[in-house]
């Protein structure tokens, strides 16, 4: 924890991330908003020990240009923090949570057809200028990757050497989302062609004794700005159009891999609810009602082959509002 605090609940705030980093979460999205509050803390200059009622209700506030679901938010981290201060022993006042902001967003899901025109896309790139600086050799596998495994670019780019076992075929995620690792099984042709990229990667005209990282740059270094330029490349060159807020994104492949996954195993006779749980924690999702969105969508755009499951289910898990829009 990089941040320094300085108002009243300094102390408080500094023990409250501390504890939820122990309990193994990043909490970055929590860091972000405690020092929000510090911050207001000092320009109020407040001395209660605990959260007033009229801090709260300031902090409330909608800001101008503000979207419902930060303002929630928002919220959501002062009441968690005033929480923590009451079971301190020290009067603080909690404040209500808003309604939950309605979620219209819907994930892009690639045909085969389009992967296919995106993969051959990505195969036939080619750099104008030679430079040492771009990620477009590990392109290719990268791309096959995020869709064969589900893996957030993230996730990704953030593997090591040490990650990545080509002997038992399978990944291990340190740098997640939710702070928490996984491993993750891939298949034995995904296996074949990080082996290729590997040999022609350790053949590279650089010295590879400080590239811990399997996804590099020309150069050796850490591949990560530039890859989503390149898959606008891909894209445009796969004729798929893109540039609004509704339209694909890399991270989509993501949301492809899931709704595919469950596709699959429907079309294997496999209970869909049974295997839920297994896809979540391989998804790396905090929790099944957000895999469970992807049943829903999928449901959507494979009416036959998930028709023997009973769609009264589709809402056992609570509907979760944001299953990664972002």
């Amino acid at each position: 924890m990089d941040k320094v605090f300085h108002s009243i609940y300094a102390s408080h705030i500094k023990q409250f991330i501390q504890l939820k980093q122990k309990l193994g979460f990043k909490y970055s999205s929590g860091i972000f908003y405690l020092n929000k509050i510090d911050l207001f803390a000092i320009e109020r200059g407040d001395t209660s020990a605990g959260i007033t009622k009229d801090f709260a209700d300031k902090w409330a506030d909608k800001k101008p240009n503000e979207s419902d679901f930060n303002r929630y938010n928002r919220i959501g981290f002062l009441l968690q923090l005033s929480s923590y201060i009451r079971d301190l022993g020290i009067e603080s006042y909690v404040p209500k949570l808003p309604p939950i902001p309605h979620h219209t967003f819907i994930p892009y899901v690639y045909s085969k057809e389009q992967i296919d025109a995106i993969f051959a896309a990505c195969d036939g790139l080619r750099l104008k200028i030679t430079h040492n600086h771009s990620c477009l050799f590990c392109m290719p596998l990268l791309l096959r990757l995020l869709y064969s495994t589900g893996l957030r670019i993230g996730e990704a780019v953030a593997l090591k050497n040490e990650d990545v076992n080509l002997e038992d075929n399978y990944l291990l995620v340190r740098d997640s989302k939710n702070g928490k690792e996984r491993i993750i099984p891939i298949s034995a042709s995904l296996s074949s062609v990080c082996k290729e990229y590997r040999w022609h990667r350790d053949r590279l005209p650089v010295v590879q004794k400080n590239s811990e990282y399997f996804f590099i740059k020309a150069n050796g270094m850490k591949c990560g700005q530039g890859v989503n330029r390149w898959f606008k490349k891909c894209l445009d060159l796969a004729g798929i159009l893109h540039g609004t807020t509704e339209s694909p994104r890399m991270h989509d492949l993501r949301h492809t891999f899931a709704v595919t996954a469950l596709a699959t195993m429907a079309e294997s006779g496999i209970d869909l609810y049974v295997s839920l749980p297994i896809l979540s924690n391989y998804l790396g999702h905090q929790s099944i009602g957000a895999t469970n969105h992807y049943v829903r969508l999928t449901a959507s755009m494979f009416p036959d082959l998930i028709r023997d499951v009973d769609m009264v289910c589709l809402n056992v898990f609570p509907k979760y509002r944001n299953y990664e829009a972002n």
